[in-house]
């Protein structure tokens, strides 16, 4: 046998390449386990998250029976001749219904700019608002920017009793709800009809719910002789109806109009 330097060096080199050969098959090995670790939990969570979906959509009130009209009116006392001479509000009740045709367009234009300014164009869910106050959210630690559409927020407020969940979970739930009856709704109604409910459902403020009541509060006239500006007051009521209240807080009103 050959005991030189040289055919030692030879036989070391081909042991260590051997072992580093063995320690590389080890390496793969152990990553396409952990790869394949990987791909069955993806799997598994996304099955689960399909099962949570399926259920919650499941639970949710049946789309083709909720009720979004607006309900709640004040009510009128009229004497023998007809004259009105009490008028009864009562809590949640002090609304008094108009159709879209005499609400002004700059009316129905200021509510969809601060509220859902895609309304036209969407299904029910705004992807992009969605995805926006998300980055928003993750960015800057403040998940409290909204990206509810108007067809989202007549659901909140008309099946889900305006959403005043105490728990996460509960709010979660509604919040998926909410969004599957919203493109549910918008398959089956027109948008028109769902802007009529929307501007006689919101609180604005002082006891007042829609737009015409609000703006015999607040301008002692119909919702259809508002100006543009007197449209910014009412509609910048919508985000805080106690914070922006024109006759408690007529600064911050200004700033939001």
């Amino acid at each position: 046998m050959d005991f030189s330097k040289r055919e030692i060096k030879k036989r070391k080199n081909r042991i260590k390449s051997k072992r580093i050969r063995i320690s590389h098959k080890m390496l793969m090995g152990i990553y396409q386990l952990a790869f394949l670790a990987v791909i069955i939990l993806v799997c598994t969570g996304i099955m689960g998250s399909v099962g949570l979906l399926q259920g919650l959509f499941d639970t949710a009130p049946d789309a083709g029976t909720v009720n979004v009209v607006p309900s709640g009116y004040a009510t009128r006392i009229y004497d023998a001749d007809g004259k009105r001479i009490q008028t009864l509000v009562g809590e949640n009740a002090n609304r008094e219904y108009v159709t879209l045709d005499k609400i002004p367009k700059h009316v129905q234009d200021a509510f969809i700019a601060i509220e859902d300014e895609r309304f036209w164009t969407h299904h029910g869910i705004d992807v992009q608002g969605v995805f926006r106050a998300a980055v928003t959210g993750f960015r800057d630690n403040d998940f409290s920017q909204g990206a509810s559409t108007i067809t989202q927020q007549l659901l909140k407020n008309q099946v889900f009793e305006g959403g005043n969940e105490v728990e996460l979970a509960d709010k979660v739930k509604r919040k998926i709800q909410e969004q599957y009856l919203a493109v549910e709704l918008e398959h089956q109604m027109p948008k028109e009809e769902i802007l009529e409910y929307y501007l006689n459902t919101i609180n604005l403020g002082q006891n007042t719910l829609g737009v015409q009541a609000a703006s015999k509060r607040y301008f002692g006239k119909k919702a259809d002789k508002l100006t543009i500006s007197e449209a910014a007051v009412i509609a910048g009521i919508t985000q805080n109806p106690s914070g922006y209240n024109p006759i408690v807080y007529p600064e911050r009103n200004r700033k939001k109009r």
